[in-house]
């Protein structure tokens, strides 16, 4: 704890040392007075950010003091970042997912997919991947994997414990398949939780926060709605796992798992049967989740070539009124004035409505919210103070490269990036430098924000990279060095995949 300690003091120092050098340094040229304090207010929550000097919401919340004493921005200007839409829409969709989680019906979705892949080790491996990759596109990757994981690592016992390796049926055979099949399906639970997450705009803080720079920086471009953001995420989700999950089952286990005899399905069936029949309230929360990812998709026209789909917000007098966010918040308002079990809830005192209140407060990540609201008050004080522009002007070279050449440059750097950072931080404080870079070399923003907010959920190489690495990593069935190994090859896999998916699909978000 003291060492934490000093490491913290010492990047506060550090931080604070470099905010005040480049106040009073002269600036460089052509760089406004008022874009220089913005430079030293960005530097600062930089170095506390990636070396945690301090809590990342509370680096967040500098705008809102500096901004006003520096002459950046008004305070009332600024706090506006911290109730953007965005921020609700999160807000919204965590409800729905807490919900969920409330009525466990997360786990018996997850269960329903497990069975219905078979019982082979292999597909048994596919099956949780699977599962926990769906649920992370609307449940926090933290989540899905906390909720797999004993699952997992029972059905692994099992196998072992039933099986046998080369004939062999002894402890020495058991712990062999433990940590083989283990070592595979605990880094499978944790790729799959991080891919998946890139699915959906809820899926992962990075999307949140690019939603929010790429509407804050650059007004007169359309929305990215939830749809378009699908039609271009889905893909790399489709071709990732299957991909990763050959990577794991043939060239990361110490052994053939096709070596391995199939195992029971005795564990899933009995985690099944434990939940028993759907409960009212695991009902509501169902129809709700299925409403709600309807609405998200459907809210907006979408053209099928010369057949157009209408949206249902055409529906209302004012649909420019009506986001993604708006969905979020009235599902996850539903929620909580739905009654469930009636008069037997009343009669009991257990549970009156689907979702209260002391639910959403003590479970809702609050500070991932104020970091959201951090990330847009850092972007609307480029545009205000003139940063924005100058930065751009200093990347005018990256003109001179392909387009290929620059998009696979950002995905290995962001995601090398953030096996040491935040990945919220990280697209946090790099996207608006690339939204820059992309107007000088008068490239569309898209080709350069958007992989780098997938690349940094596709960090797979360190227990601190994501929440998901390290929770498997205590499973003790995976070792630094194997989940280094596995993920150098998946971070170079995942930044030609990103790279290639830009190049062919971003030209459809631009339609």
């Amino acid at each position: 704890m003291e060492t934490l300690f000093k490491k913290q003091i010492t990047v506060l120092i550090i931080g604070f040392a470099v905010f005040c050098g480049i106040l009073i340094m002269p600036a460089p040229g052509g760089m406004t007075e008022s874009a220089q304090r913005m430079l030293a207010v960005v530097s600062l929550m930089a170095i506390w950010w990636v070396g945690e000097g301090t809590s990342l919401a509370a680096t967040a919340m500098l705008p809102l003091a500096l901004f006003p004493l520096l002459g950046i921005m008004p305070s009332k200007q600024v706090a506006s970042s911290y109730a953007n839409h965005l921020i609700f829409l999160f807000l919204g969709g965590f409800m729905i997912a807490l919900a969920m989680e409330k009525w466990n019906f997360h786990k018996r979705l997850a269960l329903w997919i497990i069975s219905a892949m078979g019982t082979q080790p292999k597909r048994i491996v596919l099956g949780f991947m699977i599962a926990t990759a769906f649920l992370s596109m609307w449940i926090s990757n933290t989540a899905s994997t906390m909720m797999m994981l004993p699952v997992a690592m029972a059905v692994v016992r099992q196998i072992a414990s039933g099986s046998s390796l080369e004939g062999e049926r002894n402890q020495e055979s058991q712990i062999k398949i433990e940590k083989g099949l283990g070592l595979v399906l605990m880094l499978g639970l944790a790729y799959s939780a991080s891919i998946g997450g890139v699915g959906t705009p809820i899926g992962t803080p990075p999307n949140i926060v690019f939603a929010g720079f790429y509407k804050k920086m650059f007004p007169d471009n359309p929305d990215i709605n939830f749809f378009q953001w699908m039609t271009l995420a889905i893909p790399i989700v489709l071709v990732f796992i299957p991909l990763t999950w050959v990577y794991l089952c043939r060239f990361v286990s110490p052994f053939p798992i096709s070596q391995i005899e199939g195992g029971e399905s005795g564990i899933i069936k009995q985690e099944l049967d434990a939940l028993g029949s759907m409960s009212r309230g695991e009902k509501i929360v169902a129809t709700v989740f299925c409403l709600t990812a309807l609405l998200w998709i459907f809210r907006r026209p979408i053209a099928l070539g010369d057949f157009i789909i209408p949206g249902w917000s055409q529906l209302f007098p004012h649909q420019k009124f009506l986001h993604d966010s708006t969905v979020a918040m009235v599902m996850g308002l539903l929620l909580m004035v739905m009654p469930v079990n009636g008069g037997l809830a009343l009669e009991r005192k257990t549970e009156w409505f689907v979702l209260d209140w002391k639910t959403v407060q003590t479970k809702t990540p609050w500070g991932i919210l104020i970091l959201f609201g951090g990330g847009f008050a850092l972007a609307a004080g480029f545009g205000v103070s003139g940063l924005d522009k100058w930065i751009g002007a200093q990347l005018t070279a990256v003109s001179n490269w392909p387009l290929w050449m620059t998009v696979l440059a950002i995905c290995i750097g962001v995601t090398f990036l953030t096996e040491l950072t935040s990945n919220t931080a990280t697209t946090t404080m790099i996207l608006p430098i690339l939204g820059m870079a992309a107007v000088a070399a008068k490239i569309h923003p898209l080709f350069l924000m958007v992989p780098a907010t997938l690349a940094a959920s596709f960090a797979f190489m360190l227990p601190v990279a994501t929440p998901p690495n390290a929770i498997v990593f205590g499973s003790g069935w995976v070792s630094i060095p194997r989940m280094s190994k596995a993920g150098l090859i998946l971070n170079l896999i995942g930044a030609g995949i990103v790279t290639s998916a830009v190049l062919v699909l971003v030209n459809g978000l631009l339609l």
